[in-house]
């Protein structure tokens, strides 16, 4: 994939703050692409996760901090995102929000724009505090994208994905398909449950399918300077979406890097068939209608 090297990025949708503050304790709250389980496995597993380098983004180490202020040095266009990791994610965000901007506005909902957050380490949120072993998530309670960005290595070296730029964006529009739910309620009419069919499979599931929305669209979504920043989605790239998809079902991580048991009634994510089904729903159909998780016992 490819991004139109004139369309213009805007910096203030991203705060970059790697480098800052330490690993702190896990808090909770947050609604993620893999969630609570990855911590819990890989606690289990070694007490804890490295963060990889040479991921393709900026690497932060002991000492050295990034800052908003850089990424909006070096990111200005489109052009950019096709050069730097960083900028390819900030376009990302971009486009995902200008989506769900146009979609609000035709049902006659405003759209609220969510602040993304680059962290490395750890973070503190009204959610709690968070250490990169949570995986990227969603707070509710502030309304904002947190991430440390060697997550995206991270589901290459330990989860096996076959990785890509495309990955990436199912991550980041998976965790504004939480922030979609935040604004219209959904969220807050789910309980804090697991199991194969709980509220929490439900409004995961459903946010796979509101990623594969956008991702339809993805070609065609004006940003402020009325140019798509996104100029071409290969088969390729849909492919590896789903294979992260799969690699981060809750079968696959308990049965691969949790001892080889698979217990539903920890599910709180869906399995790796059901993220793929509901990512694949969004994106063939490319109408978040079709992604009423909550209205069917068949979620795949």
């Amino acid at each position: 994939m490819q991004f139109n090297e004139d369309a213009e990025l805007d910096t203030s949708q991203v705060n970059d703050s790697r480098g800052v503050g330490g690993r702190v304790a896990l808090g909770g709250g947050g609604l993620g692409i893999v969630g609570l389980i990855i911590y819990f496995v890989l606690s289990q597993l070694g007490g804890g996760v490295q963060l990889p380098s040479g991921s393709g983004f900026s690497d932060v180490g002991n000492g050295q901090q990034v800052g908003s202020e850089d990424i909006k040095t070096k990111c200005k266009t489109g052009a950019d995102a096709n050069r730097e990791a960083d900028c390819r994610a900030v376009a990302f965000i971009n486009s995902i929000q200008a989506y769900w901007k146009d979609q609000l506005s035709r049902s006659g909902t405003t759209y609220q724009p969510a602040q993304t957050n680059f962290f490395s380490g750890s973070v503190q949120t009204r959610c709690g505090n968070a250490s990169s072993a949570v995986g990227p998530f969603y707070c509710p309670a502030d309304g904002q994208v947190y991430i440390d960005l060697t997550f995206f290595q991270e589901l290459q070296t330990k989860f096996g994905a076959t990785g890509g730029p495309f990955v990436e964006a199912y991550v980041l529009a998976h965790e504004y398909g939480h922030h979609i739910q935040n604004l219209l309620g959904t969220s807050d009419r789910v309980t804090q449950e697991s199991g194969p069919k709980s509220g929490s499979v439900r409004l995961e599931l459903q946010a796979d399918c509101y990623a594969g929305a956008w991702a339809n669209h993805a070609t065609s979504v004006p940003t402020a300077s009325g140019k798509p920043l996104i100029t071409g989605v290969t088969q390729e790239d849909v492919a590896n979406a789903l294979d992260a998809a799969a690699r981060i079902g809750d079968d696959y991580i308990q049965s691969k890097l949790g001892g080889g048991r698979v217990d539903t009634t920890q599910f709180t994510h869906g399995t790796s068939a059901q993220r793929q089904k509901w990512y694949t729903t969004g994106y063939q159909t490319g109408d978040p209608a079709r992604c009423n998780t909550f209205d069917t016992d068949n979620l795949g």
